[in-house]
């Protein structure tokens, strides 16, 4: 399975959130995680992500007479670089976005179920508005974005921090307006 196909799965792109942080997780942590997801599926897309390489077994025990493995995220095999991205046909596009919204719904649910979800006294945003930038303009957003992203995805999971889901969506709603 190659990495555009891994990786443009709800579930295993909610997997992929949660193996963050450079955290290292069973199967039974990400079952606790994504009490929505059966069990079975949840072994099912861990053995892909694995298989896949973006999962590697860290260490293994035995707990109960089973082998329990503890897994964490290879974050240089955790993302679609820019060559795939350029060769993904609309259709893969289509299919990603819908990938990432249902991953998104999915985990904003989640915390909302949560005791003691406070979506205000979590800072919890979820706004959209229209920017009027030109290709020069919209080029250095993105790099602002990118490297606020950057300066802060190596944060280890301490005391006094909790995981974010940052999630950027950039795209024209429009054809441009005729020059004058």
């Amino acid at each position: 399975m190659d990495t555009l196909d891994l990786l443009l799965h709800p579930v295993r792109l909610r997997i992929v959130h949660f193996m963050s942080g450079s955290r290292t997780r069973t199967t039974s942590d990400l079952c606790a995680h994504l009490p929505d997801v059966p069990k079975t599926t949840v072994y099912r897309h861990v053995g892909l992500l694995l298989e896949g390489g973006v999962l590697e077994v860290v260490d293994e025990q035995r707990v109960h007479g089973a082998v329990e493995r503890h897994y964490r995220l290879r974050q240089d095999r955790a993302a679609i670089d820019e060559r795939a991205g350029a060769s993904m046909s609309l259709d893969d596009h289509r299919h990603g976005f819908a990938g990432a919204v249902a991953a998104l719904l999915a985990e904003f649910n989640t915390y909302l179920d949560q005791d003691g979800a406070d979506p205000v006294a979590d800072s919890v945003g979820y706004r959209q508005g229209i920017l009027w930038l030109n290709p020069d303009e919209l080029a250095k957003m993105i790099d602002t974005l990118r490297g606020i992203f950057i300066a802060n995805r190596t944060n280890e999971p301490v005391s006094g921090r909790r995981p974010y889901l940052l999630s950027p969506i950039f795209f024209p709603i429009e054809e441009p307006p005729p020059r004058r």
